[in-house]
């Protein structure tokens, strides 16, 4: 069994010697064609790569019906609303964190867009094209430029295939790698591509480490050439000096191959990072969206701010005389979310109206958006606001969802 060697260029942490920051920015839309949506950011640069707009994944579970209340089983239909209502575009050569608690809807999102999970409604635009709504036979043609690098590097690997087995897989369904020794040369030049020798062609997933297995896993993903990659908690079931690699070799790829990324993590480090805008989810819907760097700043949402503030500092003197936001109680669930604002019942700054009003995702400040009512373009600042106030709800900046 071969093993990992903790990579030199380890990202670090914020304010420690050596930290990698990311450069760069997302991009910028121009003006959208006809019959497509605007896009969620102004300014110059081409147009989004992926368009969400209100894209939902609803999951029946039941009941209602006679027979349940014959045998005494729920008296109501119960629907999870895993994502309620999502807009969001992302940009050619851009990574867009998506960062949220375990259960938000995270993953679920990911996958609806490359119909691994089938949308219950709302639209997934590629260059355009509705990918929600194409046939089984029109999606195929596309999902060669929509590739996924899944969370667990063990259960997504096949253990009766070999390495070569599995890279070649996507070249074969697409017809893209040729045969015999063509085939063979292409698959030996992504091992080396993502870091592993090509003598391990031969070999099976579970003769290799945890980190081993991802650089498989992203070998697959690179071999259909895609635009767009979803990975999916991609470093989350690995130790901490493999994390570092697996981002750094990601960030390598991206500049390579010009990839756009859609990272999602609970690791708001990581997330840190790799991106270059972060979208925060909460119970199914975005919450709040903006450039990394200046989301960790200057997080204006309340549940934003809760989650910054778990970020350990590195100096002790500034972690010890920081504030800790900690929310009381449990996420609620997506079967019965609450009413209006659907973190009120966890909020510290939540008021009646919290509880009535659902907050459009409006821009508060230029290209950062935030949903609640507590807070507007004129009054960003939830802590300076008049105690019971909702200046959110005497207009509010650009609004790209509700």
């Amino acid at each position: 069994m071969s093993t990992e060697r903790p990579d030199a260029s380890y990202p670090g942490v914020p304010g420690e010697p050596g930290f990698m920051v990311n450069v760069g920015g997302g991009r910028r839309a121009e003006a959208p064609a006809e019959g497509i949506p605007p896009a969620l950011a102004p300014g110059a640069g081409p147009p989004p790569l992926i368009s969400i707009r209100e894209l939902k994944v609803h999951f029946d579970l039941g009941g209602g019906g006679v027979f349940d209340k014959l045998v005494g089983g729920s008296p109501v239909r119960r629907v999870v609303k895993a994502v309620d209502g999502v807009s969001l575009d992302i940009y050619p050569g851009e990574t867009l964190g998506l960062v949220g608690e375990s259960g938000c809807g995270k993953s679920t999102l990911g996958r609806a867009l490359l119909r691994l999970t089938e949308p219950t409604g709302g639209q997934v635009l590629f260059r355009g094209r509705d990918l929600a709504h194409l046939s089984k036979g029109e999606m195929r043609g596309q999902r060669r430029h929509l590739q996924m690098i899944f969370q667990d590097p063990y259960a997504s690997l096949n253990p009766r295939m070999t390495v070569a087995q599995i890279i070649g897989e996507p070249l074969d369904t697409f017809a893209l790698g040729g045969r015999g020794r063509e085939r063979e040369g292409r698959v030996s030049e992504l091992m080396k591509t993502v870091g592993l020798s090509p003598r391990f062609l031969k070999r099976y997933p579970h003769e290799f480490s945890g980190g081993q297995r991802q650089r498989i896993g992203i070998a697959r993903a690179l071999a259909a050439d895609p635009d767009f990659v979803v990975a999916d908690e991609p470093i989350s079931a690995l130790d901490v000096s493999i994390q570092a690699q697996i981002m750094n070799l990601m960030e390598r790829l991206q500049r390579e191959r010009d990839l756009t990324y859609l990272f999602i993590s609970h690791d708001l480090r990581a997330i840190r990072h790799v991106s270059d805008r972060v979208a925060v989810m909460y119970l199914g819907k975005l919450v709040e969206l903006a450039d990394a760097k200046v989301i960790y700043r200057d997080p204006l949402m309340p549940y934003t701010k809760a989650l910054i503030s778990a970020v350990p500092v590195p100096d002790p003197e500034v972690e010890a005389a920081r504030r800790r936001i900690v929310l009381q109680g449990d996420v609620p669930s997506p079967i019965n979310p609450p009413r209006g604002c659907r973190f009120h019942t966890r909020c510290p700054w939540a008021i009646e109206k919290c509880r009535e009003v659902v907050p459009p995702l409006a821009e508060i400040k230029p290209n950062h958006f935030a949903a609640c009512i507590r807070i507007s373009p004129e009054e960003p600042d939830i802590e300076k606001v008049a105690p019971g106030d909702a200046p959110g709800l005497r207009g509010t900046g650009r609004v790209i969802a509700q």
